[in-house]
């Protein structure tokens, strides 16, 4: 029997998403692959390494510094992320990936991203992180339009998964697992509202199928919405989410808001974890 995760993005509220996961890695659950979309995948690169703490801790510690990610960053590199303190010293120097148990942990591992040209969602498998490509591949997943510029891999030029393919619910299906576990950002009942895409046609001009598909975003994660929930409802799909809304910015400053981020995704994977257990086997 193989077990899928599926891992939403959402900025910094994938701290939820770390509480989860920390969570699941304390108890002892064993997946056979992941899918991340933007901070998921960022952020789901520690199950397959096996690194509880690690993501909560770097937060904690560097969230107010202005070469981590926010304004500063954005006005000095063109990047709300900073690619060479983010991608390079944290996890190189910092607080270090374990490049050797991310290789030889058997989970596999793909990184959503968005190809400008197509506006369409390609799925990248990241099973080395010692390769450059592949951390830019996870940086393009992370890299949220208007704030980011454009990673290039092979000669394409990616940004944030999520634009695309927000929850890849029937890319999850379609490889084939036999239980699909699903950790979301938003809370029961939540709906993306269309959104003013002017700026969109103004700054993307030059890629019409990448305006085209934030354009139909909201549509597209709504429809997501519906799958999971009718996939919930009949057992097929066991999902956790946040059982309350917290008040968290994408690019949040305030430890205490984090940790409490966090700490609901611990709580919530924590009351789910004998559901969970039962569903898998």
């Amino acid at each position: 029997m193989k077990v899928g995760l599926l891992l939403e993005g959402g900025a910094m509220r994938g701290m939820y998403t770390v509480g989860a996961l920390d969570c699941l890695m304390k108890n002892n659950i064993k997946v056979d692959g992941i899918i991340g979309v933007s901070a998921g995948a960022l952020f789901g690169i520690n199950y397959k390494s096996k690194q509880p703490g690690r993501a909560l801790r770097y937060n904690l510690k560097y969230c107010k510094k202005k070469n981590y990610m926010g304004f500063y960053s954005l006005i000095t590199t063109g990047d709300i992320m900073n690619k060479k303190f983010c991608f390079d010293k944290l996890i190189h120097e910092l607080d270090p990936i374990d490049y050797d148990t991310f290789k030889n942990s058997p989970e596999d591992f793909w990184a959503v991203v968005t190809n400008m040209e197509t506006g369409k969602a390609e799925y990248i498998k990241v099973d080395d992180l010692t390769k450059q490509e592949q951390v830019e591949a996870l940086r393009a997943s992370g890299s949220m339009p208007f704030v980011s510029k454009p990673v290039e891999i092979n000669g394409n030029k990616y940004l944030d998964g999520g634009t695309a393919d927000s929850i890849p619910i029937d890319k999850i299906m379609e490889l084939g697992y036999d239980k699909i576990i699903v950790i979301l950002t938003r809370t029961a009942g939540y709906r993306k509202e269309k959104g003013n895409t002017t700026l969109a046609k103004l700054k993307y001009k030059k890629y019409p199928n990448f305006i085209k598909t934030i354009e139909d975003r909201y549509l597209m994660y709504n429809d997501e919405l519906d799958k999971i929930s009718k996939l919930e409802k009949d057992n097929k799909i066991f999902v956790v989410r946040p059982s309350r809304k917290v008040n968290i910015k994408r690019i949040e400053k305030n430890s205490k808001i984090i940790q409490e981020m966090y700490d609901l995704g611990v709580e919530d994977m924590e009351k789910s974890i004998e559901k969970l257990k039962e569903y898998i086997n």
